[in-house]
């Protein structure tokens, strides 16, 4: 079946900033993104660094929207509690596909802390680690 990258994320336009999953096993999600010129979160050519921390937290969210669709269970809303050890290197330009790997770390009651890392070409753009809280929507 051909789903919406929105069946997997309480996101919706302009928000969405993922636009695929490429993987969703054993708790690591791989999504890939391409910044558009008329993404809300590109300046001077280059997407920000807000857009870059909501990719990651889009494709934690990915992967367990894909877990629950799976399951035929209703997609959660997740909040970012906290980043923690957020380094990026640099800021994609426009015309640029990302590719971001979310792992999980551990889960303790509705909290999840991930680790997430965005590549471009090959390259580190962007690793940090979130701490995602999940509710029922």
């Amino acid at each position: 079946m051909n789903r919406l990258i929105t069946d997997y994320i309480p996101q919706r336009p302009p928000m969405v900033m993922v636009d695929k999953i490429i993987s969703a096993v054993d708790g690591i999600t791989i999504t890939s993104f391409e910044i558009k010129h008329d993404n809300i979160f590109v300046e001077n050519g280059l997407i920000k660094e807000p857009g870059i921390i909501e990719n990651i937290a889009q494709t934690a969210a990915a992967g367990v929207g894909y877990i629950c669709k799976l399951n035929n269970t209703k997609v959660p809303l997740g909040y970012i509690g906290a980043i923690k050890n957020l380094s990026i290197n640099f800021l994609p330009k426009i015309g640029s596909v990302i590719e971001t790997t979310v792992k999980v770390e551990y889960q303790v009651m509705n909290a999840t802390i991930v680790k997430g890392t965005v590549h471009e070409d090959g390259k580190i753009v962007a690793e940090g680690e979130m701490k995602i809280f999940l509710q029922e929507n």
